[in-house]
Protein backbone atom coordinates (compact mmCIF):
# COMPACT_ATOMS: atom_id res chain seq x y z
CA UNK A 1 0.00 0.00 0.00
CA UNK A 2 1.39 3.38 -0.98
CA UNK A 3 0.17 6.18 1.04
CA UNK A 4 -0.18 9.99 0.31
CA UNK A 5 -0.39 13.38 2.65
CA UNK A 6 -3.70 14.73 2.75
CA UNK A 7 -3.53 18.22 2.06
CA UNK A 8 -2.48 20.00 4.84
CA UNK A 9 -3.68 17.71 7.76
CA UNK A 10 -0.64 16.22 8.65
CA UNK A 11 -2.04 12.86 7.86
CA UNK A 12 -1.32 9.73 5.62
CA UNK A 13 -3.68 8.18 3.98
CA UNK A 14 -3.40 5.05 2.00
CA UNK A 15 -3.86 5.27 -1.73
CA UNK A 16 -7.23 3.36 -1.23
CA UNK A 17 -9.47 3.79 1.24
CA UNK A 18 -12.85 2.36 2.39
CA UNK A 19 -15.90 3.43 1.18
CA UNK A 20 -18.86 2.10 3.39
CA UNK A 21 -22.07 3.47 1.55
CA UNK A 22 -22.90 -0.46 0.94
CA UNK A 23 -23.32 -1.60 4.44
CA UNK A 24 -26.33 0.99 5.04
CA UNK A 25 -28.07 -1.87 3.10
CA UNK A 26 -28.76 0.24 0.06
CA UNK A 27 -26.76 -1.46 -2.78
CA UNK A 28 -28.83 -4.70 -2.48
CA UNK A 29 -27.17 -6.65 -0.08
CA UNK A 30 -27.69 -6.16 4.09
CA UNK A 31 -23.91 -7.39 5.86
CA UNK A 32 -23.64 -8.36 9.45
CA UNK A 33 -20.93 -8.27 11.33
CA UNK A 34 -18.42 -10.71 11.19
CA UNK A 35 -18.82 -10.38 7.32
CA UNK A 36 -17.53 -7.04 8.08
CA UNK A 37 -15.18 -7.79 10.50
CA UNK A 38 -13.24 -9.89 7.70
CA UNK A 39 -13.30 -7.45 5.33
CA UNK A 40 -11.71 -5.47 8.25
CA UNK A 41 -9.04 -8.03 8.81
CA UNK A 42 -8.16 -8.02 5.25
CA UNK A 43 -7.56 -4.24 5.20
CA UNK A 44 -5.73 -4.39 8.23
CA UNK A 45 -3.37 -6.82 6.48
CA UNK A 46 -2.81 -5.08 3.10
CA UNK A 47 -2.29 -1.79 5.17
CA UNK A 48 -5.34 0.27 4.40
CA UNK A 49 -5.96 3.03 6.84
CA UNK A 50 -8.50 5.39 5.63
CA UNK A 51 -12.24 4.45 6.18
CA UNK A 52 -15.10 6.74 4.93
CA UNK A 53 -18.77 6.17 5.96
CA UNK A 54 -21.96 8.58 6.91
CA UNK A 55 -24.62 9.35 9.00
CA UNK A 56 -27.17 8.44 6.63
CA UNK A 57 -25.68 4.69 5.63
CA UNK A 58 -29.05 3.71 7.53
CA UNK A 59 -29.43 5.04 10.26
CA UNK A 60 -25.97 5.09 11.82
CA UNK A 61 -26.00 1.86 10.59
CA UNK A 62 -22.70 1.56 8.72
CA UNK A 63 -21.18 3.87 10.91
CA UNK A 64 -22.03 0.55 13.83
CA UNK A 65 -20.73 -1.96 11.65
CA UNK A 66 -17.65 0.45 11.20
CA UNK A 67 -16.99 1.31 14.74
CA UNK A 68 -17.57 -2.31 15.85
CA UNK A 69 -15.08 -3.49 13.42
CA UNK A 70 -12.02 -1.36 14.49
CA UNK A 71 -12.88 -1.03 18.25
CA UNK A 72 -9.69 -2.90 19.12
CA UNK A 73 -7.28 -0.92 17.32
CA UNK A 74 -9.02 2.51 16.77
CA UNK A 75 -5.72 4.81 16.88
CA UNK A 76 -4.41 2.92 13.51
CA UNK A 77 -7.65 4.12 11.60
CA UNK A 78 -8.21 7.48 9.78
CA UNK A 79 -12.10 7.62 10.41
CA UNK A 80 -14.10 10.14 8.11
CA UNK A 81 -17.71 10.37 8.48
CA UNK A 82 -20.00 13.11 7.44
CA UNK A 83 -23.01 15.24 8.95
CA UNK A 84 -26.45 16.49 7.05
CA UNK A 85 -28.55 13.72 6.64
CA UNK A 86 -31.54 11.81 8.70
CA UNK A 87 -32.02 8.27 7.48
CA UNK A 88 -35.53 7.24 7.50
CA UNK A 89 -35.23 4.54 5.17
CA UNK A 90 -34.28 2.79 1.92
CA UNK A 91 -33.32 5.73 -0.33
CA UNK A 92 -35.38 8.16 2.07
CA UNK A 93 -33.67 11.21 4.05
CA UNK A 94 -33.99 14.44 4.97
CA UNK A 95 -32.29 17.41 5.05
CA UNK A 96 -31.60 18.26 8.74
CA UNK A 97 -28.13 20.84 8.81
CA UNK A 98 -28.59 23.51 11.54
CA UNK A 99 -26.19 23.92 13.72
CA UNK A 100 -28.33 21.92 16.92
CA UNK A 101 -28.88 19.48 14.26
CA UNK A 102 -25.22 19.08 13.44
CA UNK A 103 -24.33 19.05 17.36
CA UNK A 104 -26.71 15.79 17.93
CA UNK A 105 -25.48 14.31 14.60
CA UNK A 106 -22.14 14.33 15.76
CA UNK A 107 -22.98 13.20 19.24
CA UNK A 108 -24.86 10.15 17.84
CA UNK A 109 -21.93 9.55 15.00
CA UNK A 110 -19.75 9.58 17.99
CA UNK A 111 -21.57 6.88 19.67
CA UNK A 112 -22.01 4.42 16.61
CA UNK A 113 -18.37 4.43 15.14
CA UNK A 114 -17.21 3.56 19.08
CA UNK A 115 -14.92 6.52 19.70
CA UNK A 116 -14.03 10.14 21.23
CA UNK A 117 -12.83 11.50 18.20
CA UNK A 118 -13.66 11.47 14.53
CA UNK A 119 -10.24 12.22 12.47
CA UNK A 120 -12.24 13.89 9.31
CA UNK A 121 -16.27 15.45 10.10
CA UNK A 122 -17.03 16.67 6.90
CA UNK A 123 -20.38 18.83 4.98
CA UNK A 124 -22.45 15.83 3.27
CA UNK A 125 -23.70 17.61 -0.03
CA UNK A 126 -25.25 20.75 1.48
CA UNK A 127 -25.64 23.65 -0.44
CA UNK A 128 -24.04 26.64 -0.97
CA UNK A 129 -26.08 28.84 2.05
CA UNK A 130 -25.69 25.88 4.52
CA UNK A 131 -22.06 25.69 3.96
CA UNK A 132 -21.96 29.48 4.61
CA UNK A 133 -24.03 29.11 7.71
CA UNK A 134 -21.91 31.00 10.24
CA UNK A 135 -23.95 29.22 13.29
CA UNK A 136 -22.30 25.96 11.94
CA UNK A 137 -19.27 26.64 11.66
CA UNK A 138 -19.11 27.47 15.31
CA UNK A 139 -20.21 24.19 16.54
CA UNK A 140 -17.70 22.54 14.19
CA UNK A 141 -14.69 24.66 15.52
CA UNK A 142 -15.92 24.49 19.43
CA UNK A 143 -16.10 20.44 18.64
CA UNK A 144 -12.55 20.19 16.88
CA UNK A 145 -11.14 22.85 19.75
CA UNK A 146 -12.96 20.23 21.89
CA UNK A 147 -11.07 17.29 20.13
CA UNK A 148 -14.41 15.53 19.33
CA UNK A 149 -13.30 16.09 15.52
CA UNK A 150 -9.24 16.49 14.46
CA UNK A 151 -10.09 17.78 10.99
CA UNK A 152 -13.36 19.47 8.92
CA UNK A 153 -14.29 18.19 5.62
CA UNK A 154 -16.50 18.82 2.49
CA UNK A 155 -17.86 16.17 0.81
CA UNK A 156 -19.15 18.08 -2.17
CA UNK A 157 -22.45 17.25 -4.15
CA UNK A 158 -22.08 18.93 -7.32
CA UNK A 159 -18.10 17.90 -9.03
CA UNK A 160 -18.30 21.34 -10.19
CA UNK A 161 -19.04 23.33 -6.96
CA UNK A 162 -16.43 26.62 -7.18
CA UNK A 163 -18.33 28.53 -4.35
CA UNK A 164 -17.75 25.95 -1.67
CA UNK A 165 -14.33 24.64 -3.02
CA UNK A 166 -12.76 28.33 -3.63
CA UNK A 167 -14.65 29.14 0.07
CA UNK A 168 -12.76 26.10 2.53
CA UNK A 169 -10.15 27.84 3.48
CA UNK A 170 -12.17 30.35 4.92
CA UNK A 171 -15.01 27.53 6.44
CA UNK A 172 -11.38 26.07 7.78
CA UNK A 173 -12.65 23.13 5.42
CA UNK A 174 -8.93 21.04 5.03
CA UNK A 175 -10.35 17.92 2.03
CA UNK A 176 -12.66 17.70 -0.56
CA UNK A 177 -14.51 14.58 -1.27
CA UNK A 178 -16.29 14.26 -4.81
CA UNK A 179 -16.82 12.05 -7.86
CA UNK A 180 -14.11 11.87 -10.25
CA UNK A 181 -13.89 8.79 -12.32
CA UNK A 182 -13.22 7.60 -16.06
CA UNK A 183 -16.96 8.30 -16.88
CA UNK A 184 -17.43 11.64 -14.79
CA UNK A 185 -14.81 13.80 -15.28
CA UNK A 186 -16.19 17.41 -14.78
CA UNK A 187 -14.30 17.70 -11.61
CA UNK A 188 -11.13 18.11 -13.91
CA UNK A 189 -12.61 21.15 -15.25
CA UNK A 190 -12.69 23.86 -12.34
CA UNK A 191 -12.28 21.89 -8.67
CA UNK A 192 -9.59 19.96 -9.00
CA UNK A 193 -7.40 22.75 -10.02
CA UNK A 194 -8.85 25.02 -7.19
CA UNK A 195 -7.97 21.92 -4.36
CA UNK A 196 -4.80 21.69 -5.81
CA UNK A 197 -3.94 25.85 -5.99
CA UNK A 198 -5.36 25.63 -2.30
CA UNK A 199 -3.49 22.74 -0.89
CA UNK A 200 -6.83 20.86 -0.21
CA UNK A 201 -6.65 17.19 0.11
CA UNK A 202 -8.53 15.06 -2.26
CA UNK A 203 -10.73 12.15 -1.57
CA UNK A 204 -12.66 10.56 -4.97
CA UNK A 205 -15.78 8.59 -4.66
CA UNK A 206 -17.66 6.42 -7.08
CA UNK A 207 -14.34 5.69 -8.32
CA UNK A 208 -15.78 2.99 -10.28
CA UNK A 209 -18.48 4.71 -11.29
CA UNK A 210 -21.03 2.73 -8.98
CA UNK A 211 -19.92 -0.26 -10.41
CA UNK A 212 -19.85 0.59 -14.19
CA UNK A 213 -16.36 0.10 -14.38
CA UNK A 214 -15.75 -3.02 -12.20
CA UNK A 215 -15.57 -5.14 -15.48
CA UNK A 216 -18.36 -7.33 -14.36
CA UNK A 217 -21.33 -5.65 -15.88
CA UNK A 218 -22.62 -5.65 -19.74
CA UNK A 219 -24.97 -4.13 -21.84
CA UNK A 220 -28.50 -5.24 -20.65
CA UNK A 221 -27.42 -5.72 -16.81
CA UNK A 222 -30.55 -5.59 -14.61
CA UNK A 223 -30.02 -4.75 -10.88
CA UNK A 224 -32.14 -5.92 -7.63
CA UNK A 225 -34.78 -3.04 -6.64
CA UNK A 226 -33.21 -3.02 -3.12
CA UNK A 227 -30.00 -2.05 -4.92
CA UNK A 228 -29.65 2.20 -5.70
CA UNK A 229 -29.13 1.63 -9.16
CA UNK A 230 -32.42 -0.01 -10.24
CA UNK A 231 -33.62 3.50 -9.97
CA UNK A 232 -31.08 4.64 -12.70
CA UNK A 233 -33.05 4.86 -16.33
CA UNK A 234 -32.53 2.11 -18.56
CA UNK A 235 -31.05 3.75 -21.22
CA UNK A 236 -28.59 5.60 -19.01
CA UNK A 237 -27.60 2.36 -17.69
CA UNK A 238 -26.81 0.52 -21.03
CA UNK A 239 -25.00 4.07 -22.64
CA UNK A 240 -22.92 3.65 -19.54
CA UNK A 241 -22.19 0.20 -20.23
CA UNK A 242 -21.68 0.61 -23.69
CA UNK A 243 -19.03 3.72 -23.28
CA UNK A 244 -17.67 1.29 -20.77
CA UNK A 245 -17.07 -1.63 -23.47
CA UNK A 246 -14.94 0.97 -25.71
CA UNK A 247 -12.70 1.99 -22.98
CA UNK A 248 -11.94 -1.30 -22.41
CA UNK A 249 -11.14 -2.00 -25.86
CA UNK A 250 -9.08 1.42 -26.45
CA UNK A 251 -7.45 1.90 -22.99
CA UNK A 252 -7.55 -0.97 -20.42
CA UNK A 253 -3.72 -2.60 -21.01
CA UNK A 254 -3.85 -6.32 -21.95
CA UNK A 255 -4.47 -8.58 -18.54
CA UNK A 256 -5.27 -5.81 -16.26
CA UNK A 257 -8.76 -5.98 -14.28
CA UNK A 258 -10.50 -2.96 -15.08
CA UNK A 259 -11.38 -2.05 -11.47
CA UNK A 260 -8.06 -1.89 -10.89
CA UNK A 261 -7.15 -0.14 -13.69
CA UNK A 262 -10.08 2.53 -12.98
CA UNK A 263 -8.56 3.35 -9.24
CA UNK A 264 -5.32 3.45 -10.95
CA UNK A 265 -6.49 6.12 -13.18
CA UNK A 266 -8.37 8.20 -10.83
CA UNK A 267 -4.34 8.40 -8.52
CA UNK A 268 -2.85 9.62 -11.26
CA UNK A 269 -4.33 12.83 -11.39
CA UNK A 270 -1.97 14.75 -8.89
CA UNK A 271 -4.47 16.41 -7.41
CA UNK A 272 -6.08 13.41 -6.59
CA UNK A 273 -5.19 11.65 -2.64
CA UNK A 274 -6.86 8.85 -2.17
CA UNK A 275 -10.27 6.75 -3.73
CA UNK A 276 -12.55 5.59 -1.59
CA UNK A 277 -14.43 2.84 -3.41
CA UNK A 278 -16.85 0.24 -1.96
CA UNK A 279 -16.46 -3.15 -1.23
CA UNK A 280 -18.77 -5.91 -0.87
CA UNK A 281 -16.29 -8.77 -0.06
CA UNK A 282 -12.98 -9.54 1.02
CA UNK A 283 -11.71 -10.47 -1.96
CA UNK A 284 -12.98 -6.95 -3.63
CA UNK A 285 -10.73 -5.79 -0.62
CA UNK A 286 -7.93 -7.61 -1.60
CA UNK A 287 -8.24 -6.31 -5.31
CA UNK A 288 -8.62 -2.85 -4.75
CA UNK A 289 -5.63 -2.69 -2.49
CA UNK A 290 -3.52 -4.20 -5.58
CA UNK A 291 -4.60 -0.84 -7.93
CA UNK A 292 -2.23 0.95 -5.69
CA UNK A 293 0.84 -0.94 -7.49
Amino acid sequence: MQYRSLGKTGLDVSVIGIGTWQFGGEWGKDFPQPEVDQMFDSARDLNYNLIDTAECYGDHTSERLVGQAIARDRHRWIVATKFGHKFHGHLSRTDERSAADVALQLEDSLRALQTDYIDLYQYHSVRDNEFDDAEVRDVLLRARQAGKIRHIGNSIASSDNVHQTAGAHEAHVETIQLVYNRLDRIAEKRVLPLCAQQGLGVLARVPLASGFLSGKYQPGAVFAASDVRFKRPRVDVDARLQEVQQIAQAELPPGTPMAQWALAWCLQNPAVTCVIPGCKSVQQVIDNARAGD
